[in-house]
């Protein structure tokens, strides 16, 4: 498969990509924990079936020691015993924020005071960002083609 657009080719795309990876980069230093970044991303990633980044996901999980296991059963996580609760609060607050179309209220209360008993307010904006960061980016890489594959552990850090 080839891609539509080469994002690093072009100005526009240049500019505003530079400024992206800058938000990518600052989320992946806050103080949420690496673990549950990397759940989450996989997970959003799954339910839009962005190839690319279940690559780039998968393998920057890999490489921060998470288990096979632990990456294997993110989509079924409300069944796998891997996860602890913070992690679990995580999945289902990025899970209802991707489908929001799907969920008609968004985020429920109930999974966002879930959230808010395991994050502090710092992580609970991290947790936010990053849930919209990784919408953007597959979509992006959905709409574009992005071919999945060639990820290298570290590229966009």
């Amino acid at each position: 498969m080839d891609a539509r657009i080469d994002f690093f080719a072009g100005p526009t795309a240049g500019k505003a990509l530079k400024h992206l990876m800058a938000a990518g980069r600052t989320l992946h230093d806050s103080t949420l924990p690496a673990a549950v970044q990397e759940l989450v991303s996989l997970r959003i990633s799954q339910i839009n079936g962005c190839g690319v980044c279940l690559d780039m996901h998968t393998k920057e999980a890999a490489a921060a020691g998470e288990s096979a296991v632990r990456i294997a059963l993110v989509a079924a996580w409300r069944e796998a015993t891997v996860y602890t609760e913070a992690e679990r609060a995580a999945l289902a607050l990025a899970e209802q924020g991707t489908r929001v179309a799907d969920a008609g209220e968004g985020v429920s209360d109930e999974v966002w005071e879930r959230a808010a008993r395991h994050f502090d307010q710092e992580q609970l904006t991290a947790l936010v960002l990053l849930v919209s960061f990784m919408n953007a980016a597959t979509r992006m890489n959905i709409i574009s083609k992005q071919p999945a594959g060639g990820y290298e552990v570290g590229q966009f850090h």
